[in-house]
């Protein structure tokens, strides 16, 4: 059986009900938009207790937070893969939970397959953010945002990762394997994975965004 998704939307229903709690099973996929826009609306999330079976007699389900651990997509061409290998152990050591999709080795290939890859499981929920790395960057950018739903951020410095987060709620992060050491590459990642979209008034510009996307899939 499919796993639910909790997403934004489901947040934004919630709230227009006037309810303050989204309830979910114990394993729900829980997007990173989703967390955002709960946090934005003081919409909380948790998850049932799957041994806990609600009685006939009203007892309440016991309920839990939602785990904080969340699932980060990440992928590289042969120009990234040495960067994506030494940020998999840090995202693991962060508590995060890392599906790897290649590229395996520095053989040459495609950038656009592994864009795609890390940004259709990000589009679907499977993943709540992900990480993109080929050699500059700016490349794996454009073919993710050509999802819709993506919103990718080619970032190169600890100000662009906050920004892209803060400002636009990035939910992919390009890097560039030839262009930032391991080191910087740690700090940035980890300042994009920590900073919360900040909503107020950049919501009704990444609406904008949202509608010029949809005038195009019609």
């Amino acid at each position: 059986m499919a796993k639910k998704l909790i997403s934004e939307q489901t947040v934004l229903e919630t709230a227009r009900r006037g309810e303050k709690i989204v309830y979910c099973e114990a394993d729900a996929i829980v997007t990173d938009a989703a967390r955002d826009r709960a946090s934005q609306l003081g919409v909380g999330i948790q998850r049932k207790d799957s041994k806990q079976i609600p009685s006939h007699s009203g007892t309440k389900t016991q309920i839990q937070p939602v785990s904080m651990k969340e699932t980060i997509a990440i992928g590289s061409d042969h120009g990234g893969f040495s960067l994506k290998e030494q940020l998999k152990p840090f995202l693991v050591s962060l508590g995060y939970n890392v599906i790897d999709l290649g590229t395996n080795s520095e053989e040459s290939c495609d950038y656009p397959d592994f864009a795609f890859s890390v940004a259709a499981m990000v589009m679907k929920g499977s993943a709540s953010r992900g990480i993109i790395i080929d050699t500059v960057g700016t490349a794996s950018a454009m073919a993710a945002n050509k999802i819709p739903g993506i919103r990718a951020a080619c970032c190169f410095d600890e100000y662009s990762a906050r920004s892209s987060r803060e400002h636009n709620n990035s939910n992919i992060m390009t890097l560039g394997g030839k262009v930032i050491g391991i080191e910087l590459a740690r700090s940035i990642v980890k300042i994009w994975l920590e900073t919360s979209y900040a909503g107020g008034r950049h919501q009704k510009r990444l609406d904008k965004i949202s509608d010029i996307e949809k005038k195009f899939l019609k």
